[in-house]
């Protein structure tokens, strides 16, 4: 039996029950509710025109976050509140100070990508509540890093955000909208059929596994940040639709016979943190940070990037040089293999009728380990890779043990590299051995050229990252990284 979608929207609960299940927040809002405030620029996630914030209640709390409502289906909005740029028009009809610092700062050009900042903004608003500092750049930076000027007005945007919070402050009611939200929460799965298309929304692990039986070929949805963009620009039609986002099994971030395991629902920025305090390592903050933006980060899922097993994907390649596993659930039980065996042939897995992704286990680093991962693209923010390189070897009085290399953007998926590793293993970490596994480099990947990069380009800084790596690690005569940094910028194109 079909449910109608509900959510909660300019003071109101919305519900919706003739639209397809795969139709966009941003069409609905746009052609059925007609606020147009909010904007089509690219239609798959990346300029920001669209961007909106998304209420939902996280274990009992309200958590706020950006997202495109470009590649978000509406059904997965069910039990929660999408809030606008029309919402920050105040009681009274004025501004909000988010908007008033964009019109004191000069912050607004052809406007056409204003109301995605504006809501970028509002939501780094909200966190910075009862702060007294005003946030700092990088924050800032981070908070607009899913939204593209193309009047390249960034400065005075930049100036908005610091100067929002020294406007009169506007609160926002929480407490509200929490009592609102607990409301619209179900106590069973969630179903929603239109035309003959079904999405489901299991609430148990149980559930998925049943489903996924008895559907083994309907479109398994999580973030919808590369499936979306099937329907916006490949028009596919994905038949029923599984999403995992509500199951709570799915969500669970705990330790497993000493392996940290990462649930297939939880988002890229929550997988992330998590990992980062197994490795604080400032090569994977890095990556992190610069894993396409914040509105795709809060959305997508680590269990979902690695489904998708994109061979320019920037998760992959680190998660094989630590040892990752994948943990596979069908009806027959759970299957777990390494990472670097899921992956057969360009976008070929080794999925068994009715598997799906439960989880991702990661393993404790071991001592003397050194690990680096580094990410080249041509832009720094929200850019796919060209070249993601990642490194992990043991270091014995000198002597490399347990070398593992894998890169992505360099074959049909992102897989490691034995002859380079060969070549490492079991000598001392000096210059000749480096030469000798980026000569190794050269017989373990015959690189593609495409619109990102070309394959000598490809082969030349994958030789130099590993260069960069030995830099940043041999035991003695460390190079500063302010060095490697200037290093490995002028290497890009010369070994």
């Amino acid at each position: 039996m079909s449910q109608p979608i509900r959510f909660f929207y300019q003071g109101r609960v919305q519900e919706v029950d003739s639209a397809a299940p795969t139709r966009t927040l941003l069409q609905h809002l746009r052609e059925d509710l007609h606020c147009t405030g909010t904007k089509e620029g690219c239609a798959e996630g990346d300029c920001g025109a669209c961007t909106v914030v998304i209420g939902s209640l996280v274990d009992g709390e309200l958590e706020m976050r950006n997202v495109n409502s470009c590649i978000q289906f509406l059904p997965t909005l069910d039990g929660k509140a999408v809030f606008t740029v029309e919402d920050l028009k105040q009681p009274d009809g004025g501004l909000h100070p988010v908007q008033e610092a964009l019109v004191e700062c000069h912050g607004s050009q052809c406007g056409f990508c204003t109301p995605g900042f504006a809501m970028s903004l509002w939501s780094l608003y909200l966190k910075q509540e009862g702060q007294s500092a005003p946030p700092c750049r990088k924050t800032i930076d981070e908070t607009l890093s899913g939204n593209l000027c193309r009047c390249t007005g960034y400065r005075p945007i930049i100036d908005a955000a610091a100067r929002m919070g020294e406007l009169p402050a506007v609160g926002f009611d929480r407490a509200a909208l929490k009592a609102v939200l607990q409301g619209l929460q179900r106590d069973t799965m969630f179903s929603y059929t239109h035309d003959g298309q079904t999405f489901h929304a299991p609430r148990t692990l149980a559930e998925m596994t049943a489903l996924r039986a008895a559907k083994p070929n309907a479109t398994i949805l999580a973030g919808s940040t590369d499936v979306g963009l099937w329907v916006t620009k490949q028009m596919r039609n994905l038949g029923d639709v599984i999403y995992t986002r509500q199951v709570q099994e799915l969500h669970r971030i705990a330790t497993v016979d000493g392996k940290l395991e990462i649930g297939a629902a939880v988002s890229l920025d929550d997988a992330y943190k998590a990992v980062l305090e197994l490795y604080p390592n400032d090569s994977l903050h890095e990556l992190w940070q610069r894993f396409a933006s914040q509105p795709i980060r809060s959305t997508g899922t680590l269990g979902g990037s690695v489904a998708n097993g994109s061979p320019i994907g920037d998760s992959a390649p680190w998660m094989i040089v630590l040892g990752a596993e994948i943990v596979l659930r069908s009806d027959k039980g759970q299957r777990v293999l390494p990472l670097q065996d899921f992956y057969l042939d360009y976008m070929k897995k080794d999925w068994q009728p009715g598997e799906f992704v439960e989880a991702v286990r990661i393993p404790a680093p071991k001592a003397g380990q050194q690990f680096r991962t580094y990410k080249l693209a041509k832009r720094y923010d929200q850019d796919i890779s060209a070249v993601c390189a990642a490194f992990s070897l043991e270091l014995e009085n000198g002597v490399v043990r347990n070398a593992h290399i894998a890169y992505g953007g360099m074959a049909a998926t992102s897989r490691r590299a034995p002859q380079a590793e060969a070549a490492l293993n079991g000598q001392p970490w000096n210059e000749a051995s480096l030469r000798a596994g980026m000569d190794a480099l050269a017989r373990d990947y015959v690189p593609l050229t495409d619109m990102r990069a070309s394959a000598n380009y490809r082969m030349r800084t994958a030789q130099n990252l590993l260069r960069r790596f030995w830099m940043e690690s041999r035991p003695e005569d460390a190079i500063p990284n302010t060095y490697v940094n200037a290093y490995a910028f002028k290497e890009g194109a010369a070994a």
